[in-house]
């Protein structure tokens, strides 16, 4: 039971779930909406009053069911308050008294009976039907899509309340729906008040239209722009919409539409030539028979399929990756053996900075293509993508149409960027949208909602970029063919600037060759000082700045002065960072782990300490759920087998912290580095300081492979670590490390915990090798 202020109405009920305004100038109406605004929750219950004449309603006066409603918004005149209800749940009556000038009710929730079958599910569609038809028959309820509406409530009660508040009711009608005692009940009442309003509807539509036959004001107005039209020719003027219509017509015979687009652009145009130019629908119509003029429904490029000069174009844009080439230049061939296969649809993956984008830009190049790009990172209204209905002011065609329209060909190259950043909320899903726009099976008819004919998109070759694939759905993920780009060794940033960076800069900033020279030294000085990252964005940036300090000293008329590793610091301030080196040495409870992340690898060092005072085990560090579980998991090994390990059985509690702690971390490779951390800790002896390990545990010990191994290698090279533990079924992951990496650096392959722990702390060896 709940008491509450009533505030009484004198027509037709607030229903629950919808939001309504109100007006009270009653002063009991007014005192029990102050009441409800100066409580917590500012409910108030709404009865509706049998007759609407009564001032001062008492208990009899009211019916037995209401709405528990929330005052949502308040304003105040001299006699009136102007109120926004948002209705909560129904209510049943059970006693009414008066309190200080106004009427608070002792009331029940009054919950409806849901009843679920067939029968349910038939009523529901049939009001859904009925609805949309109604909709149509009137101008009602025309800021709504009701098909769409009734998918995103999914409630069956919910719907109907919100038709039943749409349709107007009066109060008796009203009342009994309100009062139904199931959903189905409250169906059938509402389907018979939609069968009388439709009728009502499609009776006075039917006179109506009578009425316009005989006025004929339309026709009226045809015959009189007739008149004018003969007119103007015998003085020999032009209609300026006519001639416009006449050139449109001329431009529509001349361009190559398909049989079915023709049909319906001829339909609107002879719809435009009836619209005043004054009219605001007389240029949503001509901007539509504009796009529909624009798009290459018929005219395509002939791909230059020579692999040779593919394969050319490829190595002149890009450093190494010859896998990546490798794998384009595979599907460039299917397309030359068989010009009927569909086009691929590639994904590239990696840190930001490698190449994915000029990548696209190659491939367009080598194919005659041409090259349309627009990211969709962020974006959360499917329209953008599908495009939005005609029926909306300032409506306009999707992203993909218009990149169609740019291209002037039905065959570019589309670039899709950040495919992994898309959103979702109630406006759409616009990753759902991709799934009919890449796949093949479906796109040889796509519908975008502003041009709503079929365009065949089939032809387009569609390529996608990502950083990373946790976030992109399963089912679109399956429809891409993935190519993964890890990031850059030193090494090889030096050879990507010395051949591309350097003089793209210089060009940039026009300067001569002369005035503008880097040595090797300190191209790598500015990547080990200045950057930080798996790609080369960061290092064309500060290869930029560069080049414009030596523009602005050369415009100033000042000698530049050498560009050295010495004089850096004066050129761009202070290193940003310096050279990683690994910890020279390393306590008891401190292990040197490697992680994957979005901009390339890293060096974690994982510290554990002992906490005599309390048990259990303590994570710090924003460490997300696979890693806790990896604590876990390492923690009750190393106890579990304390005796083979020499570590005894520990009672304390574990602290285990992983720096930084304010960057979040998740992950499976950081199993056995934790492992290690707490072996020495348990033990006493220091892991090495000169090895890194990763990998992911099981509880029976065992090591198995991880991902990211490269960027990790890597990672490690930069810290000065010159040996690596890595699981046993890594060892191919190797190959596709850079020669120089793998020359100078000792790998141990762990198939067991306990071969992990031998390698790491030397003290242990010989125990565990025994165990």
């Amino acid at each position: 039971m709940e008491n509450l202020p009533v505030f009484p109405l004198r027509q037709t009920p607030l229903f629950p779930f919808v939001l309504a305004p109100f007006s009270a100038g009653r002063p009991a109406s007014v005192k029990a909406l102050e009441v409800a605004l100066a409580s917590k929750e500012k409910s108030i219950a709404v009865f509706v009053q049998r007759n609407a004449k009564t001032q001062e309603p008492k208990g009899d006066d009211l019916f037995e069911y209401g709405t528990r409603a929330t005052v949502r918004q308040m304003a105040r005149s001299e006699d009136t308050i102007e109120v926004v209800l948002q209705g909560i749940e129904r209510i049943r009556l059970v006693d009414v008294e008066e309190d200080q000038g106004f009427l608070k009710a002792r009331t029940e929730p009054a919950p409806i009976a849901i009843e679920q079958g067939t029968e349910a599910d038939a009523l529901q569609r049939e009001l859904v039907s009925l609805a949309a038809r109604f909709q149509s028959a009137t101008q009602m309820m025309q800021e709504y899509d009701i098909r769409q509406l009734a998918d995103q409530i999914g409630e069956p009660m919910h719907l109907v309340y919100l038709l039943a508040s749409l349709l107007e009711l009066d109060k008796a009608k009203a009342q009994r729906l309100l009062s139904a005692a199931s959903n189905m009940e409250a169906m059938r009442l509402l389907l018979g008040y939609l069968r009388h309003e439709l009728q009502v509807a499609e009776l006075r539509q039917e006179i109506a239209g009578q009425a316009a036959t005989e006025v004929g004001r339309e026709q009226r107005e045809y015959m009189l722009r007739q008149q004018l039209r003969a007119i103007q020719e015998e003085l020999g003027e032009t209609d300026p919409q006519a001639a416009e219509a006449q050139q449109l017509r001329r431009q529509f015979e001349e361009a190559e539409l398909p049989a079915q687009v023709r049909k319906e652009a001829e339909r609107d145009l002879a719809r435009l030539e009836r619209i005043p130019p004054s009219s605001p629908e007389y240029q949503v119509a001509r901007s539509y028979l504009e796009l529909i003029l624009d798009l290459p429904w018929q005219k395509t490029t002939e791909d230059m399929l020579d692999l040779g000069r593919a394969r050319q174009i490829l190595d002149e844009d890009h450093y190494d990756l010859e896998d990546i080439k490798e794998r384009i230049l595979e599907h460039l061939a299917v397309l030359k053996l068989n010009p009927a296969a569909q086009a691929p649809i590639l994904c590239f993956v990696g840190p930001p900075g490698v190449g994915k984008t000029s990548l696209g830009q190659s491939i367009a190049r080598a194919l005659g293509r041409q090259f349309e790009r627009f990211s969709i990172g962020g974006l959360h209204d499917e329209a953008e993508l599908r495009g939005h209905r005609r029926t909306y002011i300032g409506a306009m065609p999707g992203r993909i149409m218009q990149a169609i329209r740019r291209a002037g060909v039905n065959n570019p190259l589309l670039m899709l960027d950040e495919v992994d950043k898309v959103g979702r909320d109630f406006r759409g899903d616009p990753a759902s949208a991709l799934l009919e726009i890449l796949d093949p099976a479906q796109n040889f008819e796509f519908r975008d909602n502003y041009l709503d004919l079929p365009f065949d998109l089939s032809k387009v070759f569609f390529i996608t970029t990502a950083n990373t694939l946790d976030t992109i759905p399963g089912p679109l993920l399956d429809r891409m063919e993935l190519i993964r780009l890890s990031g850059y060794s030193d090494q090889e940033k030096l050879e990507i600037a010395r051949r591309y960076l350097v003089e793209r800069m210089r060009r940039q900033a026009g300067l001569t060759e002369d005035q503008f020279r880097l040595s090797d030294e300190t191209i790598a000085a500015l990547i080990n000082r200045y950057t930080r990252e798996a790609g080369v964005r960061n290092l064309t940036r500060v290869l930029g700045r560069v080049a414009r300090k030596v523009a602005l000293h050369i415009a100033e008329g000042k000698e530049p002065g050498a560009i050295d590793p010495d004089t850096l610091t004066d050129w761009l301030g202070p290193p940003r960072f310096f050279i990683e080196q690994a910890r020279q040495q390393l306590p008891a409870g401190v292990a040197t782990g490697l992680a994957w992340t979005e901009s390339g690898g890293d060096v974690l060092y994982i510290e554990a300490i002992q906490l005599p005072e309390s048990e259990g085990l303590t994570l710090t560090g924003q460490l997300g759920g696979v890693m806790q579980e990896s604590a876990r998991a390492a923690r009750n090994y190393i106890i579990s087998h304390g005796e083979d390990f020499g570590v005894g059985t520990p009672k304390a509690g574990v602290h285990i912290h992983v720096p930084a702690g304010a960057i979040p971390k998740d992950g499976p490779s950081a199993g056995v580095t934790m492992a290690a951390a707490l072996a020495s800790l348990y033990s006493g002896y220091a892991t090495r300081n000169d090895t890194a390990m990763t990998g992911e545990i099981t509880l029976t010990g065992l090591v198995l492979p991880v991902g990211g191994v490269k960027e990790k290698m890597l990672a490690a090279r930069r810290a000065g670590l010159k040996r690596v533990i890595l699981p046993a079924k890594n060892e191919d992951d190797l190959a596709k490390l850079p020669d120089s990496v793998r020359n100078e650096m000792e790998f141990v392959f762990a198939e067991r915990i306990e071969d992990v722990l031998a390698a790491a702390i030397p003290e242990l060896s010989e125990r565990l090798r025994a165990a």
